[in-house]
C-alpha cells in the first residue's frame, strides 16, 4: 500500500536530482574558469547552452532534413535557416569591424569538399546525427550515438591527418562573403531557399512552430557569442578529432607524417589540456547541457537499449567514421559548414549544403536497408 511518505519521497526525488545536475552544470563551468581561464568557463557554458535549447527544445538539423524529404515538411529546415540569417545580420558587421581578432568558418571548395559533403548526409541519415546532434543524441543516452561518437573522433582525426592529399586533388581558392553587401547577398539566398521549401511542402506542414523560433533565436545568440568569446565560428568536428589525434599520441603513435597534426597550431593544442580548446569546450558542453535536459526529464536517461540486429550496430559504427571523416573533408559538418560557414560569409557552406542534402535523400533510404529501424 502506498503511503503518504511514499508519495512524498516520490515528489521529492525529481527536486533533489534536478537540482543536483543544475549545481553540477555550475561547478563544471565554475571548476574551467578557476583551473584554465574566465574565457574558458564562459565557453563552456555556451555549450552548456547549446545542448540545453538542441535537448530542450528538439531543434536539429539530421531530422528535419529527414521530415523534408519524406513527408515534404520543411518547419525544422525553415528554423535553421532563420537561425543561420539572424547570426549573419551581426556576424558580417562584426568581422567586418574586426578582422585579425574574429574570423570566419572558411572553407576551399574542390572534389574532395564536395564528396565529403555528400558522404556525410548520407551517413547522418544513417544513425540520424549530425555533429552536433550525435553529440546531444549521445548525452541524453542514445544508444547508437554512444556508439557512433568514438568512431566519428577516430573519422574525423583520420580524415584530418589526410586531409592535403585530399585537398592536393583540386579545390578552389577560399571564396567568402564580406559587409553589408555579403550579408544581403546571403539573407537573399536565405529567403529564396525558404520560398522554395514553400512551394515543395505538402499545404499541412506550411508552418513553422512557435518551439522552433525560440531554438532559433537562442541557438543564433549563443552562435553569437561563441564567435566573440573565441574569435571564431561555433564548430564541432575539429574538437572530435582533437580527442582522438591526443588519444594516439598518448598511445605512442607518431603523428608527424601529417601535415596536419604536425603543424605548429596542432602540435600546440596536442600539448595543451582540452579545457584550452574552444571547440572541444562547446562539445563538452553540449553533451552535458543534453544530459542535463535527460536528467531533469522523468525517465529522460531510462532509455532502452535498441533491439537491433548486429547489422545495425556495426552500420552505425561505419557511419560514425564516415561521418566523422568525411566532414574533416568537407571543411564541416552542419555546424561548421553548414550553419557557420554560411552565417559568415564561406562560399563553401552553400555547396555544402547542396551536396549534403542530395547525400540525405540516399542515406535516407539506405537506413531500413541496413536494419537501424528499431523492431517492434
Amino acid at each position: 500500500m502506498t503511503t503518504a511518505a511514499d508519495i512524498h519521497t516520490t515528489a521529492a526525488t525529481p527536486i533533489w536530482r534536478r537540482s543536483g545536475l543544475v549545481l553540477t552544470a555550475l561547478a563544471a563551468v565554475l571548476a574551467t574558469a578557476l583551473l584554465v581561464g574566465g574565457r574558458y568557463g564562459l565557453l563552456l557554458a555556451v555549450g552548456l547552452g547549446f545542448g540545453i535549447v538542441l535537448e530542450g527544445l528538439r531543434f536539429g538539423f539530421a531530422g528535419p532534413w529527414r521530415a523534408m524529404i519524406l513527408r515534404r515538411d520543411p518547419g525544422g529546415l525553415w528554423a535553421q535557416l532563420l537561425s543561420i540569417a539572424l547570426v549573419s545580420l551581426v556576424a558580417f558587421p562584426l568581422l567586418a569591424a574586426n578582422q585579425g581578432e574574429l574570423s570566419g568558418a572558411q572553407g576551399p571548395i574542390g572534389f574532395a569538399m564536395i564528396a565529403g559533403a555528400f558522404v556525410f548526409g548520407a551517413a547522418m541519415q544513417v544513425v540520424l546525427g549530425c555533429g552536433s546532434g550525435t553529440l546531444v543524441n549521445a548525452g541524453s543516452g542514445n544508444a547508437v550515438s554512444l556508439v557512433a561518437l568514438p568512431f566519428f573522433a577516430i573519422g574525423s582525426f583520420a580524415g584530418a591527418y589526410h586531409l592535403i592529399w585530399w585537398t592536393d586533388l583540386g579545390a578552389l581558392p577560399v571564396l567568402t562573403l564580406s559587409g553589408w553587401q555579403g550579408a544581403a547577398i546571403t539573407l537573399l539566398g536565405l529567403s529564396a531557399i525558404a520560398a522554395v521549401l514553400w512551394k515543395l511542402a505538402a499545404p499541412e506542414n506550411r508552418r513553422l512552430p512557435r518551439r522552433l523560433i525560440v531554438a532559433a533565436v537562442l541557438l543564433a545568440a549563443l552562435a553569437v557569442l561563441n564567435l566573440i568569446v573565441a574569435g571564431q565560428p561555433w564548430g564541432v568536428v575539429y574538437g572530435l578529432g582533437l580527442w582522438a589525434a591526443k588519444a594516439a599520441s598518448a598511445a605512442g603513435a607518431d603523428l608527424s607524417g601529417s601535415a596536419f597534426w604536425s603543424a605548429p597550431a596542432s602540435v600546440e593544442r596536442l600539448t595543451h589540456s582540452l579545457l584550452t580548446d574552444y571547440t572541444s569546450l562547446t562539445n563538452i558542453g553540449i553533451i552535458l547541457g543534453a544530459f542535463l535536459v535527460a536528467g531533469w526529464r522523468t525517465g529522460g536517461l531510462s532509455q532502452n537499449i535498441q533491439s537491433l540486429p548486429a547489422q545495425a550496430w556495426l552500420a552505425a559504427m561505419v557511419a560514425g567514421f564516415l561521418l566523422g571523416y568525411s566532414s574533416r573533408l568537407a571543411f564541416g559538418c552542419n555546424v561548421g559548414a553548414f550553419f557557420s560557414g554560411i552565417s559568415t560569409g564561406s562560399l563553401h557552406g552553400w555547396v555544402w549544403f547542396a551536396a549534403a542534402f542530395a547525400g540525405s535523400v540516399y542515406g535516407v533510404k539506405l537506413r531500413p536497408l541496413l536494419k537501424l529501424e528499431a523492431r517492434s
